[in-house]
């Protein structure tokens, strides 16, 4: 893992993913360890971001490493018309690791071909969001003690929610069953579904939540605005579905509620009350996560796991 970028899930093996929740269970015990403190990090984010931006910033500094970059395009020189091509290569000068947030699908791969060192893919479009997945990787196996033989419901905007499509790639690995609930309109797209088939992994589509009463971890999602080119079916669909409180009465008393965030109306606030409602200690997971990440792209973990 050391100085390899990732910007897929799939980069990523079952034990390189098992790695990655070992050293965050580490990070989570100790989260103050200057490990990098000689270090660079660039944080590039082109698209807006509240969570996954403070969360890596707080990972880099409890890490000790320092932080350069910008939190949106307008405050870059593509303003001015410079190609992410010469971007990256500049940045590569002055960092040692590259953190990319990007709106175009496919640029955190182009970006990882043009840098000198490894880039970690903060989201790029629809496509990944694998520092998430891993973040969620940890919180399911936090809350269930285990990755194995899951129920995984996931339920809203399935055709544009990256954090789906990475997770499912990843808990492929673990024998789940998926139950996917989502309007015609936003349903997991067919590439997902025949990666899916391919690997005999069970999964049926759902258009209402009904009862949740098989669910081990149910995945709310919000419906993304800005991934629609047409308002119109935006406001067809922005509110398919709305998880309240009373409709977790009758689940597993292991079931928990994840959410990538933000929410918009998706999730009630009288679901926040619920001692099943984890989506804000999952955010908290990110810092943990993101350490572990970094730590292992740096090659620290023995360093780590000798302290």
């Amino acid at each position: 893992m050391k100085n390899k970028s990732l910007v897929s899930i799939s980069d990523y093996s079952r034990d390189e993913i098992l790695k990655v929740l070992e050293l965050a269970a580490l990070f989570e015990a100790r989260p103050n360890q200057p490990l990098l403190r000689d270090k660079v990090v660039a944080s590039l984010f082109f698209e807006p971001s509240t969570r996954t931006r403070l969360s890596f910033e707080t990972a880099i500094n409890r890490l000790g490493a320092r932080v350069i970059g910008f939190t949106d395009a307008s405050s870059s020189s593509t303003t001015k018309g410079e190609t992410l091509k010469d971007t990256i290569k500049m940045v590569s000068n002055y960092a040692d690791l590259i953190v990319m947030r990007h709106p175009l699908e496919g640029s955190a791969r182009y970006a990882s071909e043009q840098a000198r060192v490894p880039v970690i893919n903060a989201g790029d479009g629809a496509n990944q969001h694998p520092t998430q997945t891993l973040l969620d990787l940890y919180s399911i196996k936090k809350t269930q003690g285990t990755l194995d033989n899951l129920n995984i419901y996931m339920v809203g905007d399935l055709k544009y929610g990256r954090t789906v499509h990475s997770l499912l790639m990843a808990l492929s690995h673990f024998n789940p069953t998926f139950y996917f609930v989502a309007p015609k309109e936003l349903a997991m797209p067919r590439e997902y579904k025949i990666f899916l088939k391919e690997r005999g992994i069970p999964f049926y589509e759902l258009f209402e939540m009904g009862k949740l009463d098989q669910a081990d971890i149910l995945y709310m999602t919000r419906v993304q605005k800005e991934r629609f080119s047409d308002p119109m079916e935006y406001e067809r669909v922005k509110n398919a579905y709305v998880l309240r409180n009373a409709m977790l009465n009758g689940t597993r008393d292991n079931l928990r509620v994840l959410h990538p965030l933000p929410r918009v109306n998706e999730i009630h606030v009288d679901v926040d009350s619920n001692p099943k409602a984890y989506y804000f200690e999952q955010a908290e997971n990110g810092v943990y996560t993101r350490m572990g990440i970094i730590a292992a792209i740096m090659g620290l973990e023995s360093e780590l796991t000798n302290n």
